[in-house]
């Protein structure tokens, strides 16, 4: 779970530099296997590979609409 943590701080980290700054937060010794990050248009959520496997997210939102985004 050491690399979930790793990969949420780097990406949070990053987006720091920029001025992007999450809607949420995470604990830098979370345990849990998963870890959202709320950026509002972009949310990301890193997993441990059993909490993927067991949440399945893909699957949930398999038959949703697709929505392109461009850049402004």
């Amino acid at each position: 779970m050491r690399q979930v943590n790793a990969i949420a701080q780097a990406i949070q980290e990053d987006l720091d530099k920029q001025n992007l700054k999450s809607l949420s937060r995470f604990q830098a010794n979370d345990e849990s296997g998963w870890v959202v990050l709320d950026y509002s248009m972009v949310i990301a959520h890193i997993f441990y590979k059993p909490m993927r496997e067991f949440y399945s997210l893909e699957h949930l939102w398999s038959d949703a609409k697709r929505v392109r985004i461009t850049k402004r």
